[in-house]
Order: C-alpha cells, then structure tokens, then sequence
C-alpha cells in the first residue's frame, strides 16, 4: 500500500516537473504513444514482411516502407494537437502518392503497398479518443487481411518487363510466332509469358521486343 502511494506521489511529481516550459513526461500520452506505435509497427511488419515479401523479390522496397511507416505514424502522432486532421492526411497521401525516385519509377504494385503503409500508419496514429482500441485493432485486422486474399487467395502475380533487342529478324514474322518465343526462351532463360515487337529496324536487321513475365517465376524449369 505504502509502495503504491510513493510511486503515485513519484509519477505525479515527475509529471509536473519542466524543462523550458516543456513537461518531461505526461504518463497517459507517453504510454498511448508505445501501445499506439507497437501496433502501428506490428501491422506494418506483417504486411511488409509476411504478406508483400511472400509474393514479391523486391527486398529493396523492405527499409521503404517500414522507414516511411515510422515515420509518418510518429509525425500525424506528434502533431494531432495541430487540429490540420483530415486535410494534414491527404496532403501526406498526395505528396507520397506521387512519389517517383529519380533511379527508378516505382512499379504500380509497390506504390499500392506504399499507399496502405502510409494509411494504416495515418489511421493508427489519428484515430480520436472516440475510437475505441477494439475499432482500431479491428480495422487494421481488416486491411491485413484484405491484403492477404487479395494476394494468396486470388493469386494474383507480379509481371514486369525487359527490353531487348533481336538480331534474328527472320523470325520476327507473323506465321513464326511460336519460333520466336521458343528462341526468347532458350537465350533468356526466361519463362516468358507474352512479348511484344516494338518496332523494326531493316537497316540494321534488328527487332526491339518487349518480353514479360512473372517476377517470381522468371526462371524456366
């Protein structure tokens, strides 16, 4: 009993003491901040590394979007008490919507998987006192597992894309169609699933071809 009420009387002390105008700490915001921020990452992860790492190869993505989740969660957490709310939030998702690294265009599918990291992130960190715990870890329960049919159940793939170009220009006729994937295949080592014949040059006997295929199948068995 003694013990509880030196600690109530140590935390209220502690509550109270400033720096600059500035408390050092405010127990109930301080927690909330931790109970908050270990959920964000929590679902961050599993989107992240259960769900988008079992279907995609693109580990570079990885740091992206649990950096980018972090740090969108603690920047809408911090600044709540600026009452910008709805509007702070779509002008995050319209700045990180758009997004184009100067190296590489970000494939759609990424961008989409940028897009949910950064709301679950907005939603975790600006849900009101009106929203209970049960909603919040409810919702995010749902867009996780949204995600995952979307991805194991429907099965969808990721296809992308090399361009090549083709010196055998004899085999690039319409009645050789299947001549010219089967050789695609054997020189790439590629399942190839479709290509496309960009454009033709006779003066120098070459085809540029558009090969696709899928990102996690593009070795042929």
């Amino acid at each position: 009993m003694q013990l509880s009420l030196i600690l109530l009387q140590a935390a209220q002390t502690l509550e109270e003491l400033k720096f600059l105008g500035i408390k050092i700490i405010n127990p109930d915001d301080y927690v909330e901040l931790l109970v908050r921020f270990g959920l964000n990452l929590l679902v961050t992860c599993f989107i992240v590394v259960v769900i988008y790492a079992k279907t995609s190869k693109r580990k570079d993505f990885y740091f992206t979007y649990i950096a980018i989740s972090i740090v969108i969660f603690l920047l809408c957490f911090l600044l709540e008490s600026v009452k910008i709310e709805l509007g702070f939030a779509l002008g995050l998702f319209a700045i990180f919507g758009i997004i184009r690294y100067r190296t590489d265009a970000i494939p759609i599918k990424e961008m989409t998987y940028l897009f949910v990291v950064i709301a679950v992130s907005v939603i975790n960190a600006l849900a009101n006192k009106k929203i209970s715990y049960a909603e919040l870890i409810t919702t995010n329960l749902l867009i996780m597992g949204g995600i995952f049919i979307l991805e194991k159940i429907l099965n969808l793939r990721q296809e992308i894309s090399y361009r090549i170009i083709y010196e055998k220009i004899e085999n690039v006729q319409a009645d050789k169609k299947d001549i010219l994937m089967e050789d695609l295949k054997a020189r790439t080592g590629i399942d190839i699933k479709h290509f496309e014949i960009e454009r033709i040059d006779f003066l120098r006997d070459v085809a540029y071809i558009n090969i696709f295929f899928d990102i996690n199948g593009n070795q042929k068995n």
